[in-house]
Order: C-alpha cells, then structure tokens, then sequence
C-alpha cells in the first residue's frame, strides 16, 4: 500500500496560499465548539501574525466570528521600540474593527526595573535567578484571561460557569504557538489523529487546560498557525497583511524588526530590551543595522549594566548560619541576595541616562521616543528605595557580598578566615 503524500518535504512544501488553507480548516473545525475566543499576543512575529491573519479571516467571512473575541496585548514595558510601535497601531486597527483589546501589564512592583532597581533583586539570569518571564508576562496574562472569564459567566445570567453543559461552551484561547515543518518532520510533536482528534495539519487543539491561576479548566487553546514555515510568517507580515485586501495591518515594522528579507537567514528572535538572559543581543544588533532605528544605540549599555550590579560589591550575602522553617540549616549558606541601596541608585541614573541619550537624538531626528522607565515607575523606584525596601528574607544588615567573611558549610562546619 502506497504511503500518504508528505505535505512537508521536497517540491511539496506548503504554499502560502495552503498554510492559510490549513489554518481556516483548523478554525472552522473547532469554532463551533466555542462562543468566545482570546487571543494572547505577545507583539512579536508568530502571535502577531497569527492575529491579524485570525482577524482577517472573520472580516472576509472565512471562518465564523464568535459572541466575542478578547485580544490580551503583554506589555512587558520591555518590549523593542519597532515591535512596540507596531503592537500601539495594530491595536489601534483592531479596536476599529470593534474588537476588545486588554493591554496586560503586571502590577507596578512587579515591572522589571521597579523590581530590581526598587524592591532590590538582582537581574534574572540562566542558572538560579530566572524571575522576569513569569513575573512580567505569564502572571499578569493568567490574572487578565481569568478576569474575563468572570466576565462571561456574569453576563451569563449568573450561570455556574464555561463547563460546557449549564454554561457558555469553553472558552477557545487562540496562541501563536508555530513549530513550522522541520519540527513536524522530525517528529518532536504529534499532528495526528491520536491528538484531541485533530486531523494533521489542522493545527494543535489542546483541551489540556493552562495552569495559570484561575482559568485552569476553564478554556481550550488551539494554535493554527503551527503547522506555518517561518518564510511564510515573514511573507504575511512583510508583503500580504499590510496589503488593503488582507487587512491593511501596520505589521511591516514588525519583519523589519527581525531583519526584515533577510530574517529567516539570520534566525532572528526577539524579546526584552537589552535580554539578560541572551548571550549575544542579536535582537538590538538586528535593529540597530538598521539606519532608522541607529539612535536607539545607547541601549547597549543596558547588558554591561546588568552585569555589574550582579558583581559581589553591589550586593548583600548571609553571613553563615541561615536556618529553613523547620530550624534546619539552608544548604546555600552565604548566599548572594538582593542590592545595595547604592547599587540600586546607580542603576536607577544609568537606565535614565540611556533613556535621556536616545529621546535627545530622536527629538533631534524627529524619531520614536524610547520608554523605559515612565514618571510613575521612577517615582516608586524612589519611594521603595527611601522606605529602605528589602525582599522577603533580608533584613539589610547582612554584610556586602565582597567583605571576606569564615567559610560557613550546609553542615555546620566553619572554615575560619587564614590570615
């Protein structure tokens, strides 16, 4: 018996024109089952595309439109200049369309440099520290869709809730998720019918609920852009949605921010200004080439920055002999914890001066101003700082990280200093 034709290898790769086939199958298989739909876009090149092409096709009649679509926007206030830009005016072209826009931010204290520079952690990193994914981007989404689940239920004369059955059907949470065909040829996840019963090709509908705090088992996801080459994603934002028959979306700026052409070549990525988390910043070396966005240079200073405040001098460290709850003792004795208020202050001038260098030159060339730091949040930096605010678990008195002080063991054992 033959075997089936494979859709992702040699001559018969997906085209353009079948991807976006393959996405409307996908909607119109499973719209039915929900009334409401939310989309979590993150601004950069797969969620934004998978938005506006969705929004597209319930404009063209392509796939039906449901009772309502929420669209929750992650502003992480660290998002690049060009892709920030571009999320302001595509949100401006969405709400036009009457579609319901959330801008999802997490709570003052818990924004990236208010909780460094103010509450006193040191920057995330790869190996112990990694806070800022989480505490800036995935909380705050969860907190927002689980409000608008509320939402739904209230307006459902008071029903028990999205079960299903005595309530509205699941709520669908569309994601930009995109493993393109080089991870389905490999065989690193499944697209077959064993898969929640999806057909392969018809994208990833995964009932297997999110765990964030107040929606688990409450919504359904799916992400019909999965099976999409990357080509393809640069080829709608670049040259199909900016187009009036595809929707008229500002979504250029969005390639050009990634390399524009030349970005499936270079494997760009992106995310936060200046990643602490990246070993090279290729996101803001990809922009800066660009002749437009040059002036935002000075945000290269960010990463050194960074780097410093995680030296020894800026920071406090126990001294020996810290205990667990239980009156144990912790087996990370003399740990490095949170910065100095010096550190702190520091940091604080160095960021505004690299927001003050960048705004100088785009008034000069009459460019976007650059917002890393807003009134409200140097305000509480501040106000934290002057309330002599530590994190949970240190009193300020522990000695500077860099004071020479008897080697202190998960045992007990004491290694007095030699001199």
């Amino acid at each position: 018996m033959a075997s089936a034709p494979d859709l992702f290898a040699g001559s018969q790769r997906l085209q353009m024109t079948e991807s976006i086939e393959l996405t409307v199958q996908s909607m119109q298989a499973y719209a039915h089952d929900h009334d409401h739909w939310g989309m979590a876009w993150s601004g950069g090149k797969d969620s934004s595309a998978t938005v506006t092409l969705i929004c597209w096709l319930i404009d063209t009649g392509r796939i039906p439109a449901p009772r309502s679509f929420t669209v929750f926007y992650a502003d992480t206030r660290m998002e690049l200049t060009p892709l920030a830009i571009a999320a302001l005016q595509i949100m401006d072209e969405m709400r036009d369309r009457g579609i319901e826009v959330h801008v999802v931010r997490a709570p003052l204290d818990k924004r990236y440099f208010v909780y460094i520079l103010g509450r006193g952690v040191p920057p995330p990193n790869n190996n112990t520290l990694r806070w800022c994914t989480r505490q800036i981007k995935i909380d705050p989404m969860g907190e927002a869709v689980a409000r608008k689940l509320d939402e739904i239920e209230r307006n459902h004369n008071g029903g028990p809730g999205l079960d299903g059955a005595d309530g509205p059907k699941p709520f669908l949470m569309i994601t930009g998720v995109r493993q393109g065909e080089s991870a389905m040829r490999d065989r690193r996840i499944e697209m077959s019918c064993s898969k929640d019963g999806a057909e392969c090709g018809q994208g990833w509908y995964q009932k297997t609920l999110p765990e964030a705090k107040g929606v688990r088992g409450r919504i359904a996801t799916l992400a019909p852009l999965l099976h999409w080459r990357v080509c393809h994603v640069w080829e709608w934002l670049k040259h199909w949605a900016p187009q009036p028959q595809f929707g008229d979306w500002s979504t250029a700026m969005i390639a050009d921010a990634y390399g524009g052409d030349e970005a499936e070549e270079i494997n760009a990525r992106t995310g936060c200004i200046g990643c602490p988390l990246a070993a090279k910043d290729m996101a803001l070396d990809t922009i800066l080439r660009n002749p437009a966005w040059a002036y935002l240079s000075p945000l290269k200073g960010l990463k050194p920055l960074y780097r410093e405040l995680r030296l020894a001098r800026n920071r406090l460290r126990q001294p020996g002999g810290e205990r667990r709850q239980d009156g144990t003792l912790a087996k990370n004795q003399q740990r490095m914890g949170p910065l100095t208020f010096e550190a702190r202050l520091m940091g604080l001038e160095r960021v505004l001066s690299i927001q003050a260098e960048v705004n100088t030159a785009a008034v000069r060339l009459g460019r976007p101003r650059l917002d890393l730091l807003d009134a409200e949040e140097e305000a509480r930096i501040r106000d934290l700082i002057a309330g002599k605010t530590w994190p949970d678990g240190w009193a300020g008195d522990e000695p500077t990280a860099d004071t020479p002080l008897p080697a202190y063991f998960s045992d007990g054992t004491i290694q007095q200093l030699l001199v």
